[in-house]
């Protein structure tokens, strides 16, 4: 399968009469953006607000982030199950993205996990999304409504107005077009069979009503452990739709622009020999566990691969499953490389994951979450401040009379990424 991503950078964002891309600016029409979320009765109100790196903006509480991304060429569209049409698969032919962009879903809270983002400040440099210019959408339930259904309604809604915003760049050149292409596996090169096979198994978070990640528009719950083109993550093809702690979810956003995808595909015939990814997920059963990582780790024998990078999302009961997948697949011959993040307590000091072994011991660390850190107040606030108190890493008088705030670092959103995608970086000393 080959894809290209046709890259239009945005610089900066603005209002306009129009909704249009033009000269790297993206300009909103907020008329055009209700109007496409006005027969949605599950919300009283749409807020449409803007917000752009280095304003001093804080945006709480955040729900997703969605990079603006539209097929240009190729079957059906991005989103698969909830934009594009299921039968036709995606990731292949041609996708336009707004880099620089994307759609920020906020509103009053659905779970107690979410997060934070700092436009400046020191917040900002702890979450990736303060460096995109940001088209932030509040909403208000409708009175009455079920959690399930107000998150379901917000999630829909950040990926309309995703896909839209990139339609209207259609017309425009890109900036810059990446290509991605993986040869059928048995159909590849001498050559490429002689480099170690290198398969991802990609853990997606899916513990129950509003902990979910959809694949295809399918809960992934559901599902067996199964492989999934790498292509097919960038046009969408997995969706977030949980409220796990905001500084490890892997927002959609994260999801489009995984980084341990990017890097195996750019190390894919030169040093490894790029097999695929084996999507699984993480469910809250021991019988369940058992049966995914084993049903997982069948795949990656089936497929002959000499070693396997895991990613998790969350911590805590999710722990087990990392920990699971590895030990069976190092028991089974595969080397194993594991991305997490830490929750060692404020001090450090205390023991990382809810689960150990012994074969885990290659472990890429992305940061420990329980840290406190203070942020000052905003000139502007997008939400619902007074939730603060109340959010994971928050806790009764985090948000302060100034309008300043004390939270933990799991309570920003994208702080602790387990794939990577995060502001901190590590070094072996």
């Amino acid at each position: 399968m080959r894809l290209e991503l046709h890259k239009v950078k945005i610089k900066d964002i603005k209002w306009g009469n129009t909704t249009k891309v033009e000269d790297n600016v993206l300009y909103i029409n907020q008329e055009e953006i209700s109007s496409l979320l006005s027969k949605d009765d599950r919300f009283e109100s749409v807020e449409v607000n803007l917000a752009r790196p280095g304003e001093k903006v804080r945006i709480v509480p955040v729900k997703d982030v969605i990079e603006p991304r539209c097929k240009i060429e190729g079957e059906g569209d991005v989103f698969p199950g909830f934009i594009g049409d299921v039968e036709g698969a995606v990731g292949e032919g041609k996708t336009l993205a707004l880099v620089g962009a994307a759609v920020v879903t906020c509103g009053r809270i659905v779970g107690f996990q979410e997060g934070i983002i700092d436009m400046s400040g020191p917040g900002a440099d702890y979450t990736p999304f303060s460096k995109i210019n940001n088209v932030v959408l509040v909403f208000t339930p409708r009175a009455g409504i079920e959690r399930h259904d107000y998150e379901a309604a917000c999630r829909v809604a950040g990926l309309k107005v995703a896909h839209f915003l990139a339609t209207k760049a259609k017309d425009v050149s890109p900036d810059e077009v990446s290509v991605y292409e993986l040869e059928e596996i048995t159909k590849r090169s001498k050559e490429l069979e002689k480099l170690p096979k290198v398969a991802y198994i990609y853990m997606l978070q899916s513990q129950g009503l509003l902990h979910d990640t959809y694949v295809y528009g399918v809960d992934a719950k559901k599902i067996l452990p199964t492989l999934i083109h790498p292509n097919e993550v960038f046009d969408g093809a997995i969706v977030s739709g949980n409220c796990v702690s905001a500084c490890d979810k892997n927002s959609t956003y994260v999801h489009q622009n995984n980084p341990v995808i990017e890097a195996l595909f750019k190390r894919h015939g030169e040093k490894i020999n790029f097999i695929g990814c084996i999507i699984t997920n993480e469910n809250v059963t021991l019988e369940d566990k058992k049966r995914n990582s084993s049903y997982s780790v069948k795949l990656a024998r089936m497929l002959g691969v000499d070693g396997v990078i895991i990613t998790e999302e969350g911590f805590g009961n999710p722990d087990t499953d990392l920990i699971m997948n590895c030990k069976k697949a190092e028991l089974a011959g595969i080397k194993t490389v594991l991305i997490t993040d830490e929750y060692a307590g404020r001090d450090g000091a205390s023991q990382s994951l809810a689960d150990a072994s012994p074969e885990a011991n290659a472990v890429v660390s992305v940061g420990n979450a329980n840290p406190i850190v203070k942020l000052p107040p905003m000139e502007r606030v997008i939400g619902f401040s007074e939730y603060v108190d109340i959010i994971a890493g928050g806790f009764s008088g985090s948000l302060k009379d100034d309008g300043s705030i004390e939270v933990e670092l799991q309570a920003i959103t994208g702080a602790t990424n387990e794939l990577g995608f995060t502001c901190f970086s590590a070094e072996t000393r």
